[in-house]
């Protein structure tokens, strides 16, 4: 089987994630004597340097941990909704949608909480040490990856006019940073320094200097210059300037939380997910929705059904998953339920969205969502199957008022736009995600899926060196959703690790970027590394994240502006010619992408039988890399 790298085994240590740099500090980090939660920091750090237009310090994070031994658990670093952020607050400023850049868009950060938890209770390394690879890039250097200068350059107009503080480090004389040139962050450098030090200044323990980290991260230097500047309106894609409601009060309330993950058990294999305030249960449900016999890997009924299946999944998160309500994950994931939602797929591709009723209760739906799929699915006013809207901004929604994106000037729409777009043709990435998995020699296995707080989310804080994020734009304002926008309530998130056991055993990590598209791409590696065998006695990890993938639009979009396009399927061309004429005649309106163009997938294993470790990265955009030895 052709595979475009070596899935890489050894028994010391695994590292895949989104940046090289990233995989490699992560594996400096194990070569040093410390553990996979040590290395995963460390690695989690760097890609808030190196894929700054991708995830930042003050975005989310969920993670998922199996200690050797010990039960996995589910991580959380999504913040709340600020006390203040309410559907009537939003509403009386004339928003439809929370807007996806700016002040109002922020939740409470909690990627950096959540990164000190996990190395506080499973790390082994002092803050410093794991920190150093991250301050070392964003004081020297790193060399930029092309995506970095090509967002900064779609918001050029709004970085020089507005966001100054943004221009300073990413326009440095006014030139955005060419691809392979050598980007800096100091005031970041400069802000984990000053960290480090008062951190250490409170504390000779390795466990107290950590807990001082996040009391700086609240209450310190760093929470007052986040509220500070939560404060200040900044314009954002209503074309209007408006201030966040993010407060000091806010940031010192909040901790990460461990939690119980989510299960389903498939085929011998037991996946363990988020709760459902992330689509994490998406997966599972997919996976319930399967006949006991499936059609052959990869032909056109094989291809039809997942997408279907998907879609029927997908509808079932617009109408129950959320933080704001009660999700009835026990009856989404029943065997007696999925069998009814099975009997609906078809021999057409389905256009409507279909969420079900669990346990007899009716479902609803954001007004929004259901005006966003009333349309016949032929992409005009803007929208691009691939995520990206242009045109289609601050046009009038169905209920006759004004989007958040009404008002913005031509140039501004565009770069604004470009800022919540996911996925390109190219299989890169602009305002999206990062991702990483590390396995060691002991056999712990974490995976994560850093995001937010993108270059382009936020005007850089200029005292720190980073934006805050705009997570909230995943809420509805709309009163009585699940993913109501609710005060202390977290939005319903795309970030979703994954990671697999068989027999009760952790056996794989794994995960992506890609927004909604996330749990569709997983979906796909899953069932091909549980269908297509095994390579050199171990899981064909790199066969699977190489297998051509695709995903499907028919479903409100998580990310300003929440459009969606009924029947649309977009598919990678090496799927073949007949099976796109296969999906065409049932209906599916297929965009053909480049070859290496869907998904951005990252994969460790281990086998507990041997002990031999496995890892494998995606070589979609020639960016992540899996290392190990």
């Amino acid at each position: 089987m052709f595979t475009t790298r070596p899935t890489l085994q050894g028994i010391f240590g695994m590292v895949s994630s989104t940046h090289w740099l990233a995989s490699q500090s992560a594996m400096a980090v194990l070569e040093d004597g410390g553990n996979a939660y040590d290395a995963a920091v460390a690695a989690g750090f760097v890609l808030h340097v190196v894929e700054p237009h991708l995830n930042g310090p003050a975005g989310e994070v969920p993670i998922i941990l199996a200690p050797a031994g010990g039960p996995v658990r589910v991580l959380c670093g999504q913040g709340p909704a600020p006390a203040g952020a309410s559907v009537a607050y939003y509403t009386s400023l004339g928003l439809e949608l929370v807007p996806g850049t700016g002040p109002l868009a922020a939740a409470v950060p909690g990627a950096f909480d959540a990164w000190m938890l996990l190395l506080r209770d499973h790390g082994t390394k002092p803050l410093a040490e794991v920190l150093r690879y991250a301050v070392g890039y964003a004081e020297h250097g790193h060399p930029a990856v092309e995506r970095v200068g090509e967002t900064v350059e779609s918001v050029r107009e709004l970085f020089e006019t507005e966001w100054t503080s943004s221009a300073e480090i990413y326009l440095p004389g006014g030139k955005s940073v060419a691809p392979g040139g050598r980007l800096r962050n100091r005031p970041l450098a400069a802000t984990w320094r000053r960290l480090i030090a008062e951190a250490e200044a409170a504390s000779a323990g390795r466990e107290a200097q950590i807990d001082a980290a996040r009391r700086i991260w609240r209450e310190g230097f760093i929470g007052a210059a986040l509220a500070d500047f939560a404060a200040r309106p900044a314009l954002d894609t209503s074309g209007e300037r408006h201030a966040g409601t993010l407060t000091g009060d806010d940031l010192a309330a909040f901790t990460a939380t461990y939690e119980a993950p989510v299960t389903y058990d498939w085929n011998g294999w037991t996946v363990a997910k988020a709760g459902g305030w992330s689509q994490g249960p998406v997966f599972l449900q997919q996976l319930a929705l399967l006949p006991d016999e499936l059609p052959a890997y990869g032909s056109p009924d094989y291809v039809h059904l997942l997408i279907e299946g998907s879609k029927l999944a997908l509808a079932d998160r617009e109408a129950w998953y959320g933080d704001a309500a009660e999700v009835p994950l026990g009856a989404l994931l029943s065997d007696g339920y999925n069998a009814a939602r099975r009997s609906l797929i078809g021999e057409r591709a389905a256009y409507e969205l279909r969420p079900g009723s669990p346990d007899g209760r009716r479902p609803r739906l954001s007004g929004y969502a259901v005006a966003a799929g009333a349309g016949d699915g032929d992409g005009e006013g803007g929208f691009d199957p691939l995520g990206v809207s242009r045109s289609g901004v601050g046009e009038p929604t169905a209920g006759g008022g004004r989007a958040a994106g009404a008002g913005v000037g031509a140039g501004a729409a565009d770069g604004l736009a470009d800022a919540v777009s996911e996925v390109d043709r190219s299989g890169a990435t602009r305002g999206d995600t990062c991702h990483l998995d590390v396995v060691d020699r002991w056999g712990n296995l974490v995976s994560a899926t850093p995001s937010g707080g993108w270059l382009q989310s936020n005007p850089v804080v200029p005292a720190l060196g980073f934006p805050l994020g705009t997570r909230l734009q995943m809420t509805w304002l709309e009163e009585g959703l699940p993913n109501s926008l609710t005060p202390g309530r977290r939005p319903r998130t795309t970030l979703t690790p994954s990671l697999a056991l068989r027999g009760g055993v952790p056996v794989m990590a794994f995960g992506t970027p890609g927004g909604d598209q996330q749990d569709q791409w997983q979906v796909h590696f899953f069932l091909a590394v549980a269908l297509r065998g095994a390579v050199r006695g171990g899981l064909d990890l790199q066969g699977a994240i190489d297998a051509p993938n695709w995903h499907h639009d028919s479903v409100p979009g998580s990310f300003f502006p929440r459009r969606m396009r009924p029947g649309s399927v977009t598919v990678e061309s090496r799927i073949g010619a007949g099976t796109i004429d296969a999906l065409r005649r049932r209906g599916h309106r297929v965009t053909v992408g480049d070859a290496w163009s869907e998904g951005r997938l990252c994969a460790v294993a281990r086998d507990p039988e041997s002990g031999v470790l496995s890892a494998a990265a995606n070589p979609r955009g020639m960016q992540g890399y899996a290392v190990g030895r």
